[in-house]
């Protein structure tokens, strides 16, 4: 296991990822978020990448504050975060509000794949040593 100390805003923890498309690679903030299933970024995101969500097929419900909306879930070629790369990650495309202070959310489903252990107290993770 290899623990990470994570960026603390009040309760809140951040840290960086990095994702790669055809156009190249962008660095991201995000919020560790264990109540999103999914990792989600924002459509200009993608399209610095080179992705157009809106060409995705294939489409979620996410739960938000007011009700519920339909988002397109992109494949992007690589997800780099926490020691941990993924080829050919999935993720929800959705911008979130102006005034946040990430670009997306870090859900469960990459938190899931590197087996996680979050230390909320001190603002730390630990995840498998990647294989």
């Amino acid at each position: 296991m290899k623990k990470y100390i994570l960026q603390r805003i009040e309760r809140l923890l951040i840290l960086r990822a990095s994702i790669f498309g055809r156009k190249g690679v962008r660095v991201v903030r995000l919020l560790v978020d264990t109540g999103s299933t999914y990792t989600i970024l924002p459509n200009e995101v993608l399209y610095s990448i080179g992705l157009d969500p809106s060409m995705s097929k294939e489409r979620v419900k996410l739960t938000t504050g007011s009700g519920y909306i339909i988002a397109p879930r992109t494949e992007i070629r690589r997800f780099s975060c926490l020691g941990h790369t993924i080829k050919n990650f999935k993720v929800v495309t959705h911008t979130l509000p102006p005034e946040s202070f990430v670009d997306g959310l870090l859900g469960m489903d990459f938190l899931y794949h590197i087996k996680a252990v979050i230390n909320t107290e001190r603002g730390e993770i630990e995840v498998s040593s990647q294989g």
